[in-house]
């Protein structure tokens, strides 16, 4: 594999980092404890959108004729890597472009094609994800939102909770049981939910690290045509399964956490503690991991460019993130000290996010069971 990047791949970045440097300035404060649910949040990344979109910046890797680029993987992912260093401005659109966007364009009906992508594209709309409940996280398949046919229409009952932009959001991608429960992971649907649909009450959960970023979404007789359902009945499971490989690693969370080491770094330098041996150890450790995460993410990247079905690798990735996340999270507590909990600082803003980070698009526990068993090939129990 050639880790190298093509010339035209260079030139991208160069001109997305300038862009970047332009419009990420006095207005974009990521870490200003306002949450991803703020409508400061939202509003600016409304905006901000808007102009990847005129630049053709925001969908580069989707076929042409749904509004993309007609890009390759790795300039999409160049894209994601710049984005993430400088904490996501683009918002709820990181997932709606990476994998709520590719599941229609795979899955969908000319029908929502033509109605859903192009405001996608645009980067008008917000998209919510309806999957996690409160008795169905880890074990998603034992969901219990359920969806029954009447007639020429779905009736939905249920609850949805953790749901990132819900309070925001235009549409939910959600999962709900069409078939029995013993039917497990085989009886799961996925429906296009507009989230203005009579029945849907979004309440907010304020998390531990002081931000509204999650809420929970209840779902009371909704109606929907039989046309929001995504794909074919009772599919829904090998829908969300490619949704959930986009989702480990779509979001390359390990480019910002190298930039804040890069920070820590010259904090720790300027201070004369980067003197120190065991400090250097720990510095090394954090960069190792931050590099091992790259790599690895890179391979699953390399597989999406030769358009190969996506293999375990993608949990490897997943895990690997994780732990380049934590380590610089606990070396910023560690080299900062108390500086380190003074509000917004780099310290205290990397430790937050790191507190989820093996939690969020899939616990890093079962990252490690999937490993233990895909890859190698240890028995369940």
């Amino acid at each position: 594999m050639e880790f190298a990047w093509s010339p035209q791949d260079t030139a991208f970045r160069g001109e997305l980092v300038d862009f970047l440097d332009t419009e990420l300035t006095g207005a974009w404060h990521r870490s200003d404890g306002t949450g991803l649910g703020s409508a400061v949040y939202t509003d600016f990344s409304q905006k901000f959108v808007g102009k990847l979109a005129d630049k053709g910046w925001l969908t580069p890797h989707w076929p042409t004729e749904y509004g993309g680029g007609g890009q390759g993987a790795w300039q999409h992912f160049v894209l994601g890597e710049e984005m993430w260093k400088r904490g996501e401005p683009r918002g709820p659109q990181y997932m709606n472009v990476n994998w709520v966007g590719p599941a229609i364009i795979k899955y969908g009906t000319d029908e929502q094609k033509q109605a859903l992508l192009p405001p996608i594209a645009r980067g008008e709309v917000f998209w919510c994800q309806g999957f996690s409940e409160p008795e169905a996280g880890t074990d998603l398949a034992s969901l219990k939102t359920r969806a029954v046919r009447d007639g020429d229409e779905f009736v939905i009952n249920g609850q949805k909770i953790w749901t990132s932009y819900a309070n925001a959001a235009d549409y939910c991608f959600l999962l709900a049981r069409t078939g029995s429960t013993a039917d497990g992971r085989n009886g799961i649907s996925v429906f296009l939910l507009p989230m203005d649909t009579p029945g849907v009450e979004v309440r907010r959960i304020d998390c531990l690290v002081g931000e509204h970023s999650f809420n929970e979404v209840f779902l009371t007789d909704v109606r929907l045509p039989v046309s929001a359902l995504l794909g074919e009945e009772n599919t829904g499971w090998n829908i969300v399964r490619r949704t959930l490989v986009y989702e480990r690693v779509g979001a390359p969370r390990y480019a910002r956490a190298a930039l804040v080491l890069d920070g820590l770094a010259e904090w720790a330098t300027d201070r004369g503690e980067l003197a120190d041996p065991g400090v250097q150890e720990q510095f090394g450790e954090a960069r190792a991991l931050c590099e091992a995460a790259r790599v690895l993410v890179y391979r699953v990247i390399d597989e999406r460019a030769k358009q190969k079905e996506p293999s375990p690798l993608a949990y490897q990735a997943r895990a690997a993130m994780v732990q380049a996340e934590r380590a610089v999270g606990d070396l910023a507590l560690d080299v900062m000290g108390s500086e380190a909990l003074v509000e917004h600082s780099l310290g205290d803003a990397q430790f937050r996010n790191s507190l989820g980070a093996g939690i969020a698009a899939g616990s890093y526990e079962v990252q490690l069971n999937l490993i233990s068993r895909l890859i190698l090939g240890m028995p369940k129990e």
